[in-house]
C-alpha cells in the first residue's frame, strides 16, 4: 500500500513508489532526485507543518505540502516486508 509523502512523520524512512505530477512540476520533482526507488527520510516539519524537510542521499531539501502530495511512497517496513 502506498501513501502520500505528506502523511509521513518526522523520523520515518520511505522509498519513493511513484511521482504523480506531470509537466513542469513533475520535471522539477524528478530533477531534485526524487525518483522511484530513491530512499528518503523525513527530517522535520515547520511549525505549521509546511514545508517538510527530507533527507535524500547526502543532502536535505524542503518541499511544500502541495509538492509532497504528488509523491507516493512506501515506508521501509512495508517495502522490505
Amino acid at each position: 500500500m502506498t501513501r502520500c509523502l505528506r502523511e509521513l512523520s518526522a523520523g520515518q524512512r520511505a522509498v519513493i513508489h511513484s511521482i504523480q505530477a506531470s509537466g513542469e512540476l513533475g520535471r522539477r520533482i524528478r530533477d531534485m532526485g526524487l525518483v522511484p526507488g530513491a530512499t528518503l527520510e523525513i527530517v522535520g516539519r515547520a511549525p505549521l507543518r509546511d514545508p517538510v524537510a527530507i533527507r535524500l542521499k547526502d543532502f536535505t531539501l524542503t518541499l511544500r505540502n502541495n509538492e509532497a502530495d504528488h509523491i507516493m511512497v512506501k515506508t521501509e517496513e512495508i517495502a522490505n516486508g
